[in-house]
């Protein structure tokens, strides 16, 4: 427990004993109404002070109807009809007992949100204290992660947080990267390797210069992006945040009404009005319809679901986002970098007549020069491997989106990408049936040849679409803009039924826009991309699921679900913690709101007394919030 849970269970520990022993006193002894009044006023103040406090504070604000304004009406009602009636009618025990049991299911939610916080909690440890620099004397000093630039070395030592994005200059490490994927195997990095903020250096130093600044930096972007996911409300949360205000004050009025109109009704016809037995049943009817249950168990049940989820790797926007992964019947995937493992390989060099394999080689290389798409990287590796990188300057670079590029060198022009930009061009490429993702080059209006470049599937990847079939997803799509030769190859392979294929950018979104036009009833659908060169599709589907996102910024910031560990076998999971969230939700939402309506309705009736709506209170809420912290029980990596 935490200070102030400590400090309320200690006020709940002294009422107790200040109640036990004047229940002893009043046993054995006469006590007049004024004396019990004052001694009973002395656990009630040590329990229930604050929410008085809170009560009045509401009313001054213009806030009235709340639970605190709901609990310190029905027990000080309570205590005050204990008083006129000499203990008759009410009674002083009810009116603090109320109270206390209040605060004993509030201190309960309390360390239950306490520990669905844990995940995220756990995930919060990410956010470095401090980077170490070395000054001019070689000494390391450290400094506020905010106050190192860009540029600069920072040491990391054996048990440190990496506190900035970077490249190793020196130095070979073991990372820990469980905090950010759920995954507890350790990855090698070695110099000239790109790591990023939040992982935990396990053995070795590392001499590390940055790339970004601190609060670009990919452990800032992520403790942000959890921090702002309470922002955005599930249907059931903006349900019972309308449901509560409404609610609230209409049980308020109902229960004055119950307090005034029988009377009023029995002396006109001449009979005993009865006013305690009514406001007793008022009273009753107050703290029964307090909508405790509802308002902390919904938002707890998703935060716990949001938990679960983060401590398998799987960051979640928003209790919108996870919601409405129930209800998703369609999923459409990319290609390169979610179901393959986006790490390309040469495999064929085919010059045309002309040109050798080297020259096709170099001039694709200076084609790709300035392009960090894995495809280029994979050129310019083998280039650089087989020595045959090129000085030659480039006068311009364009990129021609959804074909490829072209630059002009002192020697010409160079065109690399698909077909249609060869063809664009009134060339004829060579045709090539292998799998895997071919380069034409042309130079100089020539047709200079074609590479051939392979990707393999991710090892999950085949795991991930039979459990997301067995999930109950209707429709898997693959969208790519690879060759039809490769994309079959890659979905037969998976056991994909459908798959499109030679999509361009707008061409994707083109397709999503269909298969949003085929959903059914409540049906969502999911996009899952690199969350780079998939944005505008990511954007426009209901869920944006971001693949390869480990220090990605793009996928970051345009998906809602980011998988950090790359895995798409992640999908089936976070669906099964969504779906397991929402039933518990909706078992909270039917058990406490029939319990309420139950109770009401016999305490209007006058069989329910003041410790039945202790229990309809109390009771039931600590039953739902025990309920909805079942959400945190998901097994890892289930």
């Amino acid at each position: 427990m935490n200070k102030k849970q400590k400090k309320v269970f200690k006020r709940i520990i002294v009422s107790i004993v200040l109640l036990i022993a004047l229940q002893i006193l009043l046993h054995f002894a006469e006590v007049p109404v004024l004396l019990q009044f004052a001694l009973y006023m002395i656990p009630y103040i040590v329990i229930g002070g604050d929410i008085l406090k809170k009560a009045f504070h509401g009313i001054t604000h213009g806030q009235v109807f709340d639970e605190c304004f709901l609990m310190a009406v029905a027990t000080v009602g309570a205590i005050i009809l204990g008083l006129v009636t000499e203990g008759e009618e009410g009674g002083f025990l009810e009116g603090v007992a109320v109270m206390l049991f209040y605060q004993i299911g509030e201190l309960f939610q309390s360390v239950a949100v306490g520990k669905s916080r844990k995940n995220i909690t756990d995930l919060m440890d990410i956010r470095p204290d401090y980077a170490n620099i070395e000054n001019e004397s070689g000494e390391l000093e450290k400094v506020d992660p905010e106050d190192v630039a860009i540029g600069q070395i920072i040491v990391v030592k054996a048990g440190e947080k990496i506190p900035i994005d970077g490249i190793i200059r020196e130095g070979t490490a073991s990372l820990d990267t469980s905090a950010l994927t759920g995954e507890s195997m350790p990855v090698e990095k070695n110099a000239g390797d790109e790591v990023i903020s939040g992982c935990v250096n396990i053995t070795g130093l590392l001499r590390i210069e940055t790339t970004r600044e601190f609060g670009e930096s990919t452990v800032s972007k992520i403790l942000d992006m959890v921090e702002n996911s309470s922002m955005k409300k599930s249907k059931s949360e903006n349900f019972i945040s309308k449901f509560a205000r409404y609610y609230t004050p209409i049980v308020c009025y109902l229960a004055l009404a119950l307090a005034l109109l029988p009377p009023i009704v029995l002396l006109v016809m001449s009979k005993e009005p009865m006013w305690g037995t009514w406001v007793i049943r008022a009273l009753t009817f107050l703290v029964i319809s307090c909508p405790c249950a509802l308002v902390i168990s919904i938002p707890l049940s998703f935060f716990g679901g949001i938990g679960a989820a983060s401590s398998n790797g799987i960051l979640v926007k928003g209790s919108n986002y996870l919601e409405a992964l129930s209800e998703t019947g369609i999923i459409a995937f990319d290609k390169t970098g979610t179901l393959t493992k986006g790490t390309f390989e040469v495999t064929k060099v085919s010059p045309s007549e002309g040109f050798t394999s080297d020259d096709l080689v170099i001039y694709a290389s200076i084609a790709e020069r300035y392009s960090d798409h894995p495809i280029a990287l994979s050129i310019k590796k083998f280039a650089e491997e087989g020595g045959l990188n090129s000085i030659e300057e480039l006068l311009e670079d364009e990129n021609i989106p959804g074909k490829g590029v072209r630059v002009k060198t002192s020697s010409g022009e160079i065109y690399a990408g698909n077909v249609a930009l060869i063809e664009s061009l009134g060339l004829t490429p060579a045709q090539e049936n292998s799998p895997g993702t071919v380069i034409h080059v042309a130079v100089s209006g020539k047709y200079a040849g074609y590479i051939l470049i392979s990707d393999s599937l991710k090892p999950t990847s085949k795991k991930a679409i039979e459990n997301l079939k067995a999930s109950g997803v209707r429709r898997l799509v693959m969208l790519t803009g690879d060759r039809e030769e490769s994309a079959s190859n890659i979905a037969t392979e998976l056991g994909l039924a459908e798959y499109r294929a030679g999509l361009l950018p707008g061409d994707k979104v083109d397709e999503v826009e269909k298969l949003i036009a085929d959903k059914k009833g409540k049906e969502k659908l999911a996009f899952v991309g690199d969350g780079i060169n998939d944005a505008p599709v990511l954007s426009r589907a209901d869920i944006g699921i971001a693949m390869g996102a480990l220090g990605s910024d793009a996928a970051i910031e345009s998906a809602d679900i980011v998988l950090m560990d790359d895995d798409p076998a992640r999908i089936a999971l976070a669906m099964k913690i969504s779906k397991k969230c929402l039933r518990i939700v909706r078992e909270n939402i039917i058990f406490a709101i029939g319990i309420k309506v139950l109770c009401l309705l016999l305490g209007a009736l006058g069989i329910a007394n003041m410790w039945m709506a202790i229990f309809a209170d109390v009771g039931v809420m600590v039953l739902a919030v025990l309920n909805a912290i079942r959400c945190l029980k998901m097994p890892k990596n289930a």
